[in-house]
C-alpha cells in the first residue's frame, strides 16, 4: 500500500480510537483498515496502536507517529490545494472557534470587516468556553487562552491577558480590601465552575517568589458556569469574582470594579491563534490569520502584565 495512504488510514483510526468508524469515514472495510495499520507497523518496526476489544490507544511511538503523520497531510493537503489555485486566492468556508466572552467581545467585531474585505470566504464562527479539538472537529482556526504544549499545530502570538480578583467599590468599603489570599477566608465570592464540576481552587504566587504557588479554595455562596454572570454579580456587590483582564477591563477602567490582589497574580496566560495548516495554510487561513493577528495586537486589553 502507498506510505502515505497508510499514514491517512493510521491517523484516521488514530484521532477515531477505532477501526471501524475510521474504515466508515473513510470508505474502506474494516479488514482493509487493520492491514493498512498492520504494513505501517510492520514496515516502521514499531507498534502504534494498544487493541483491546474494547478500545484502541496510542503507544509513546504511535502518539509521535500521529503528531507527525498530522503536520505532513496538512503540508500535502496544502500542496494540493497551492495546486489548485486556493493559496493564491482566499475563498471557501473559513471554520473558527473561540472562548465565549473573547468571540463576543473581540473576535466577532474583526469577523465582520473580514468577510467584508474577502468576499469569497464564508464564516461559521463557533464560541464555547470549553476546549474543541481543532483537527477532530473540522476547525481551521482556533483562539486559544493558554499555555499550550508542543504539537503539530501552528500558534501566533497576539497578547497576553492576567487572571485577576475584582469587587464592586462598594463592596469593598462594606467589607474591606483583602491584602493577602488568605484574607479569602472572610470574605464572600463568586465562583466559577464548568460542566457540573466543583468549583476550582484560585491559584496565587506569592509576592516575594514567583515559583511559589498559593492555592486557595473559596467557599462561595454563588456558583456559575457563565463568566459574564459572575461578573455581574460582582458589580451587584455580592462579593469577589475571578476573571481574566480582558473580561472586565472596561468596568474596571470606568471603576466599577476594582482589581484587588495583583501583587500575588499569577503570570500572564498567552493569547494565541492556532491552526494546523503548517509552514503553507490554505490562503482563507493565512489571510484570516495574519488580519486578526495585526487586529488583536492592537488592543490594548491583551497587553496586560502582572502588577
Amino acid at each position: 500500500m502507498d506510505r502515505l495512504e497508510g499514514m491517512r488510514i493510521f491517523a484516521a483510526v488514530a484521532t477515531a480510537r477505532s477501526f471501524a468508524q475510521a474504515a466508515r469515514s473513510l470508505g474502506l472495510s474494516a479488514p482493509a483498515v487493520t492491514r493498512a495499520v498492520v504494513a505501517l507497523e510492520t514496515h516502521l518496526g514499531a507498534r502504534l496502536l494498544n487493541r483491546t476489544t474494547r478500545s484502541v490507544t496510542l503507544t509513546e511511538a504511535g502518539a509521535r507517529f500521529h503528531a507527525d503523520c498530522t503536520r505532513i497531510l496538512a503540508d500535502v493537503v496544502a500542496a494540493e490545494a497551492g495546486a489548485a489555485g486556493a493559496h493564491t486566492q482566499p475563498q471557501g468556508e473559513l471554520t473558527i472557534t473561540a472562548p465565549r466572552m473573547f468571540g463576543r467581545l473581540h473576535v466577532a467585531p474583526l469577523l465582520v470587516d473580514f468577510l467584508r474585505d474577502h468576499p469569497r470566504i464564508t464564516v461559521r464562527a463557533f464560541f464555547a468556553d470549553q476546549i474543541v479539538h481543532l483537527l477532530d472537529d473540522g476547525f481551521d482556526v482556533a483562539v486559544r487562552i493558554a499555555r499550550l504544549p508542543d504539537s503539530g499545530l501552528t500558534a501566533v502570538l497576539v497578547g497576553h491577558v492576567r487572571r485577576v480578583v475584582v469587587a464592586a467599590p462598594a463592596y469593598l468599603r462594606a467589607y474591606g480590601v483583602p491584602r493577602t489570599p488568605a484574607d479569602l477566608e472572610r470574605h464572600a465570592t463568586i465562583g466559577y465552575a464548568a460542566g457540573g464540576a466543583p468549583t476550582p481552587a484560585w491559584e496565587f504566587q506569592t509576592a516575594k517568589s514567583r515559583r511559589d504557588r498559593l492555592l486557595m479554595t473559596p467557599r462561595s455562596r454563588f456558583v456559575t458556569n457563565s463568566n459574564e454572570v459572575a461578573i455581574a454579580a460582582a458589580l451587584a456587590g455580592h462579593g469577589l469574582a475571578r476573571a481574566l483582564s480582558y473580561q472586565v477591563a472596561d468596568d474596571v477602567a470606568a471603576g466599577r470594579l476594582r482589581i484587588v490582589l495583583a501583587a500575588f497574580e499569577t503570570a500572564p496566560i498567552p493569547v494565541q491563534l492556532v491552526h494546523a495548516g503548517g509552514r503553507r495554510p490554505p490562503a482563507k487561513v493565512q489571510a484570516f490569520v495574519e488580519f486578526a493577528s495585526a487586529r488583536l495586537r492592537r488592543e490594548s486589553v491583551l497587553h496586560q502584565r502582572a502588577r
